[in-house]
């Protein structure tokens, strides 16, 4: 079978703003690990490549169960995830089924416009794979475009961030779903802080850094795992 890709972000601060964000960890690890627990493999890519930072807030305990710790510390984790990421343009669309966007408030930077990102996704949404993303991940989707060059999300049901509870929707270089509903989106959301994922065909979105097990669990229904 092939694998699943997992994007994660190479910005380590809010634009010229110092205070330090990255990827959330348990967006990425919760995801991996359900992935993995049904033998699906994963590997990681990145604008840049190499090194991927950590959000620090996304390592409080509250934020990190005994399963994504388990997974963090793992040496497949620690060098292929956040040391060596693969660089984006590397990528051979061919290796994978699906492709999954990460958040942390880093990826507001580095995964809207970026044609390589867009290369990766058009060819596997095309190949009938999956794309995904988790909180605000979908800053990777809302401004693609489909094989008719129409916005890949227009008339898609999705969900998104909780960006005002964040409390840094000031810091941050546009709100994704602002922008996700000018693309044609629309939204569907459930209590704050509680895992939610909406299907729609073959994107599947999740609204919160506790979403990344559903949004998973969403894929794993849909090929019948």
């Amino acid at each position: 079978m092939k694998k699943a890709l997992v994007i994660l972000t190479n910005v380590a601060q809010y634009g010229n703003d110092p205070e330090p964000t990255g990827l959330w960890l348990a967006e990425a690890a919760d995801f991996v690990i359900a992935l993995q627990k049904k033998g699906i493999e994963v590997d990681y890519a990145s604008a840049k490549g190499g090194k991927v930072p950590l959000d620090p807030r996304s390592l409080k305990k509250a934020y990190r169960s005994p399963e994504v710790d388990k997974l963090y510390h793992t040496d497949d984790f620690q060098t292929r995830a956040l040391k060596n990421s693969l660089a984006i343009k590397d990528v051979d669309p061919k290796n994978y089924f699906a492709i999954y966007f990460t958040g942390g408030h880093g990826v507001l930077w580095d995964f809207p416009n970026n044609s390589e990102f867009e290369r990766v996704t058009q060819q596997i949404y095309q190949a009938k794979g999956y794309v995904l993303s988790v909180c605000h991940g979908l800053a990777g989707l809302i401004f693609q475009k489909d094989a008719q060059n129409q916005p890949l999300l227009a008339k898609k049901t999705i969900t998104t961030a909780e960006e005002l509870l964040s409390g840094k929707f000031r810091k941050v270089p546009f709100l994704t779903e602002k922008e996700a509903k000018k693309a044609g989106a629309h939204f569907k959301q459930h209590l704050p802080f509680t895992s939610y994922a909406v299907r729609d065909g073959r994107i599947i979105t999740g609204q919160n850094p506790m979403s990344g097990t559903q949004v998973a669990n969403l894929l794993l229904e849909s090929l019948g795992i």
